[in-house]
């Protein structure tokens, strides 16, 4: 079931992105619904989102995208991604780097990435989600650093 609704988001946003973002920048409660329930579903957290988020940080996410009215830009990357060509889906010769958590909503074979991307590195992470600069700071900055440093 889980799955089965990350794929539904994917779908809703990948149709018709600006359809939905009217009324949740009209509604802060709505807002509130839409992003916590992604943090509850989408982080590792087995359902409860308050042991790996505050309230503070929580309410502060809902307002960077109320005051900004940006949750309908948030989604124009699925409509891009659905939408896009085979031929624009050209290989980078841009070194990459991915980081995997496993709570996140994705989960790309690494056969698959170097099809798209030059993958240099590669890092499974044995704890997080799709927020993971605010679920497992630590985890996601020491990659980081370990990637960046050959290129000081």
């Amino acid at each position: 079931m889980a799955s089965e609704g990350r794929r539904l988001y994917a779908l809703i946003q990948s149709t018709k992105p600006q359809s939905l973002a009217p009324g949740l920048n009209d509604s802060p409660a709505g807002l509130a619904a839409w992003i916590v329930e992604k943090f509850r579903a989408w982080s590792d957290c087995d359902g409860n989102v308050e042991s790996r988020f505050t309230r503070d940080e929580l309410i502060t996410n809902v307002m960077i995208y109320w005051v900004t009215q940006s949750i309908g830009t948030s989604f124009q990357s699925y409509f891009d991604h659905a939408n896009a060509s085979a031929n624009n889906l050209l290989k980078s010769s841009v070194p990459a780097a991915f980081s995997l958590f496993p709570a996140d909503i994705g989960h790309p074979p690494r056969e698959w990435a170097e099809r798209f991307f030059n993958v240099k590195r590669w890092t499974e992470m044995p704890r997080g989600g799709h927020f993971a600069a605010m679920e497992e700071p630590e985890l996601l900055a020491a990659d980081l650093r370990e990637w960046f440093r050959q290129f000081r």
